[in-house]
């Protein structure tokens, strides 16, 4: 199932307010959704945004793709850079795995063997 953090549409005409959510990529935009996020009102001077860090990081991590507009509220909220330095510090911490040299055999033949036999 492909995660997408995506803005549904509320309120009333001419007056939106959004929800951001993670919902399932294939419902409609203001069909069903996995979890709320947060909410973005643009018609309040500034716009106003309220969004739960620990939520959307955790979709984040999870895999979830935003969309354009939801990159760029979850940018200005400050939780894009933090779900980028902590992308980059858990892939500095992991150990590396060394390479195991291989194991060279040489393989005797029955021909090798007779003439070693012989001698």
């Amino acid at each position: 199932m492909a995660v997408k953090i995506r803005l549904t549409r509320m309120g009333a005409k001419k007056k939106p307010v959004y929800r951001i959510v993670a919902s399932d990529s294939r419902r409609p935009r203001d069909g069903q959704y996995i979890e709320l996020i947060g909410t973005y009102n643009p018609l309040t001077q500034p716009a106003t945004t309220k969004i739960n860090e620990e939520v959307a990081l955790k979709w984040l991590n999870n895999g979830a793709e935003p969309t354009d507009t939801a990159r760029n509220l979850l940018s200005q909220a400050g939780i894009m850079k933090k779900f980028a330095e902590s992308k980059a510090s858990t892939s500095t911490t992991k150990p590396k795995k060394e390479a195991k040299p291989k194991k060279t055999t040489t393989k005797t033949t029955k021909a090798t063997k007779t003439k070693k036999e012989a001698k």
